[in-house]
């Protein structure tokens, strides 16, 4: 939503540019009949010579071609809305192969989980469905994994930092927009081969991008093929103790595991110019995956008993395939408007299968034996369909209104069986006693039990219908105002064996506003949202379905929906000062407030001998953020300065939840501190370029309940990378990630009615990862 010149200044500006640049030659210049140019199109404008009359000598006719320059439209510094956009060759600079970890050198943007694991993506410090994430526009189905997406083909990545009428507002923290490649070069073909390389995995990958033009027609197609082999190892122990402190329970864990990953990703888009300047262009995305691990944990007790088994050992299997296809077209109407609608469809299967043995050290023999026989085999089926239409059109004096709709349905099917062999026979039913201390030879294992069978089979249905109305007015040449309405129904249905039907109905009306003051001297600029923003349930939240742990405890509870869950709902407040002072030069600093009512936390019940988390709504929580960014090349301030552009920001956040007690209350899992600082250099020759990235997490102490507290692990990933261009077609690229080796930690604490305590510390190694690419233009 830029803020343009006006659209007759922009034509006289371009047509006297051309006529300059054909030394008088009589031109007339193409005007755009749709006013100002659109962003993807302020960057070049071409314009043509028409015949004139014959001169007094013979000229030859020129081609004169104006390109905006770097002071021309900038979609971060002159959008109403806050944007940052992140291109295809910043994505594609550190060689990386998920998503997540090209999001996590970005300001204000934070993952969880250690390097090269994948994770929660947070802006603003929040997780937990606060962020939105979106792809090419459209909220991403349950079941697919963002992991699975590779960097290769991928466009461009969009940070909006406060909601807009046009995306869906389920965006408290903000919403990421990921775009599928869409250029199209003529006859491009790009192969890259790789291999990544850590302490406990090797991951080779190859892809290839290829694109052409035939006249009106044009396609492009993109590749991706990657394995995944790891090995590694982790440790946790769990500590109890009584009111005063004594310790009542000791016991440490060491697991292994094993696994192999393979994907295959497939972006196919074609590409149709219709006659009036319509447009048809049809977009895929297939994903396919397969995951093959095994694990084994042993328990040792240090002090008292630590759980129901003091050896497990699983194996795991999961096949899945995601495939969408979207279609849209463009068109043009009179007086400057346009008529984009898209329809799309979308299958995602997944599949899995999974066997558990534990074991119980007998006394007094010592020996092992089996407890638990458990299989677990289920398989489940997403389907959807969308649609969205938008009408944009210039409307009274500088006003560009715009109209849309956005529709969808989607479900979900899913069969889950699980089967526990009966180890109870041929025990005795009476054991005969033994030592104290010890138990009896013929007494059945400790964790054993009869036989269970559940068979659980679930559909869910989701109806969705938003519609919205934009208006973005130039109320002067230096102020914007960009007001915007949307209103969201949802519609949520599960039913299920051994389940009650849930259904839930909700809708939010989200008013937004946005606005954009351009201080005099063109370098100055100000910010201010007003958002309504909130987040809706996960369907999986609120069926009632029980996911039963093996060692039962309050740091390891089973895991059940809720039904009665509400939508959370938040007002927002967002302000931003700019400071552009020189080309890819920018300092600023902002601050955002959210109020949210009708928070969902963490609860944790006793329910027949175990213990059970679930998920409840709890009053209000209010979150508070900081963040500062500067961006520039070093010659902005040194004349003679080698090609070095300079990156850092830090943001800090706060938040208190009010039906928790503090110190420590706030948001579950939010990061209170972020901070990057990058460096990028490029030879004069563009022959050689490096750089490298550090990025700071900041954690501590989170009181997520009044007895329940989780620690964030503190994060330094320190990221290096080089490229070397051996001719024109041919460049070969190094990455280092996670150079420091950290470790990933985590703790959970579970505070008894009676005072006492249950603690559990985990500790994932980390370790240096290096990547090595081959890039080939052809």
């Amino acid at each position: 939503m830029p803020a343009h010149p006006p659209a007759h200044t922009l034509r006289s500006t371009l047509l006297a540019a051309a006529l300059a640049a054909a030394w008088g030659a009589p031109a007339a210049a193409a005007a755009d009949k749709e006013g100002a140019p659109a962003p993807a199109e302020a960057r070049q404008e071409t314009l043509k010579e028409a015949p004139a009359a014959p001169p007094a000598a013979p000229a030859k006719l020129q081609r004169v071609e104006i390109k905006a320059s770097a002071d021309g439209y900038n979609p971060r510094r002159d959008d109403t809305a806050s944007k940052i956009i992140v291109n295809s060759e910043e994505i594609q600079r550190y060689g990386d192969t998920s998503v997540a970890e090209v999001l996590k050198r970005l300001p204000g943007i934070t993952v969880s989980g250690g390097a090269g694991r994948g994770g929660e993506i947070r802006m603003r410090g929040l997780g937990g469905g606060y962020t939105q994430i979106l792809l090419n526009g459209e909220r991403m189905p349950a079941g697919f994994s963002i992991d699975s997406l590779a960097p290769d083909v991928i466009e461009r990545i969009e940070v909006l930092r406060a909601a807009s009428a046009e995306f869906s507002t389920q965006s408290i923290a903000g919403t990421i927009n990921i775009v599928l490649k869409k250029a199209i070069k003529s006859a491009q073909r790009e192969w890259k081969a790789g291999i990544a390389k850590g302490s406990d995995f090797v991951s080779p990958n190859l892809s290839l991008q290829t694109s052409d033009r035939d006249g009106d027609f044009s396609y492009s197609l993109g590749v991706n093929l990657n394995r995944y082999q790891s090995e590694r190892d982790s440790d946790w122990r769990q500590f109890d103790a009584d009111a005063a402190g004594r310790p009542t329970l000791s016991a440490s864990t060491r697991a292994h595991d094993k696994g192999v990953s393979n994907n295959l990703n497939l972006a196919p888009r074609l590409n149709w110019a219709l006659a009036g300047g319509d447009t048809l262009t049809s977009q895929t995305y297939l994903s396919l995956n397969r995951y093959d691990g095994t694990n084994w944990s042993v328990l040792t007790p240090l002090l008292g008993r630590g759980g129901d088994f003091d050896r497990l050992d699983s194996r795991y299997g999961n096949h899945g395939a995601y495939a969408r296809s979207e279609l849209s077209w463009m068109h043009k109407l009179a007086a400057g408007g346009k008529l984009d609608t898209k329809f799309g469809a979308s299958f995602n299967r997944n599949s899995s299968d999974a066997t558990v043995r534990g074991q119980d050290i007998g006394a007094p023999s010592q020996q092992l034996k089996l407890a638990l026989d458990r299989e677990v085999h289920s398989n489940s089926t997403d389907k959807a369909l969308s649609g969205t239409g938008k009408y944009a059109a210039p409307w009274l004096t500088d006003h560009a209104l715009a109209l849309g709709w956005d529709g969808g349905w989607s479900r979900r099917d899913e069969r889950r069986g699980q089967r526990e062999a009966d180890l109870l026979a041929g025990w005795a039913k009476e054991p005969t006693p033994a030592a104290p201390g010890q138990a009896p030879a013929d007494a059945p294992p400790r964790g054993a039990r009869p036989p269970f069978d559940d068979d659980q089979q679930i559909r869910a249905e989701v109806r969705r219908l938003a519609l919205y109305g934009q208006d973005e007015w130039n109320v002067t040449p230096n102020w914007s105002l960009y007001l915007g309405l949307r209103w969201e129904g949802m519609s949520t249905s599960a039913e299920g064996r051994k389940l009650d039907a849930v259904t839930r109905r909700s809708s939010v009306w989200s008013p937004l506003m946005q606005t954009l003051y351009k201080l005099p001297g063109g370098k100055d600029q100000l910010r201010l949202a007003l958002t309504r923003t909130y987040k809706a349930p996960s369907t999986n939240s609120l069926i009632p379905r029980r996911y039963v742990s093996s060692n039962n405890s309050q740091v390891e509870p089973d895991r059940r929906g809720n039904p009665d869950l509400k939508p959370e709902l938040a007002l927002g407040l967002d302000a931003s000062y700019e400071h552009y002072f020189g080309e890819g030069a920018l300092l600023s600093a902002s601050a955002s407030m959210r109020r949210i009512d009708d928070y969902t936390r963490p609860g944790l019940l006793r329910e027949n001998g175990r213990w059970v988390a679930t998920t409840v709504n709890d009053g209000r929580a209010v979150t508070r953020g900081v963040e500062l960014e500067a961006k520039f090349p070093l010659s902005t301030f040194l004349a003679h300065a080698p090609a070095l552009d300079l990156r850092a920001s830090v943001s800090r956040n706060w938040s208190r939840v009010e039906a928790v007690p503090g110190p420590n209350n706030r948001l579950d899992q939010q990061t209170p501190l972020s901070a990057t600082v990058g460096i990028d250099y490029k030879s004069p020759a563009g022959v050689f370029a490096a750089g490298g990235s550090f990025a700071f997490r900041n954690g501590g102490p989170v009181r997520a309940a009044a007895d329940q507290y989780e620690y964030v692990s503190v994060r330094r990933d320190l990221d290096l990378y080089a490229l070397w261009k051996v001719d024109p077609r041919n460049q070969l690229r190094l990455a280092v990630s996670n150079a420091l080796g950290q470790d990933h930690l985590s703790n959970s604490t579970y505070i008894t009615r009676d005072g006492g305590s249950s603690r559990r510390n985990s500790v994932y190694p980390g370790g240096a990862q290096l990547r090595l690419t081959l890039e080939m233009k052809r």
